[in-house]
């Protein structure tokens, strides 16, 4: 009998399991995996009062890793070992304890080895807090084993 081949979505879905299984970080952090999908990634958190900063908003640092996860769980969704290369991110509001943070990842272009991201953070009430663009690597190996 031939095991029989996964579909994209069941690939991504597979994929965010394994990462997940090992993702301490995002653990940490209280995010959660809302949606995966082939190149696409969804996650939220709540900012906690202890993730404000100096001036009582939410530290850029953690808005950034919301983000940052968002784009690892998305372009490792094709079950490829994949890495950020390069990660830049534009504060355009605050955000404060207690509001609920969005992470929508997209895959903008893929080819070869490389590919682009864009993961737009918005709060609950969907105003948009951080603009981030991923640049990714794929090295060797994968998430899990398939048939």
């Amino acid at each position: 009998m031939t095991a029989m081949a996964i579909n994209d979505q069941q690939r991504a879905e597979k994929s965010a399991e394994a990462m997940w299984a090992n993702d301490n970080a995002t653990n940490w952090f209280g995010m959660t995996l809302d949606a995966v999908g082939p190149g696409s990634a969804t996650m939220s958190m709540t900012v906690k009062q202890e993730q404000a900063n100096g001036h009582g908003i939410c530290h850029g640092g953690v808005i950034f890793a919301l983000a940052d996860s968002a784009f690892a769980f998305a372009c490792n969704s094709y079950n490829r070992v994949t890495v950020a290369q390069s990660n830049t991110i534009t504060y355009v509001a605050p955000a404060k304890a207690g509001d609920k943070l969005v992470a929508d990842a997209r895959e903008v272009a893929r080819s070869g080895r490389s590919g682009t991201w864009d993961v737009t953070v918005t709060n609950g009430d969907g105003a948009v807090i951080a603009l981030f663009r991923g640049l990714a690597r794929t090295i060797s190996g994968t998430l899990f084993e398939e048939e």
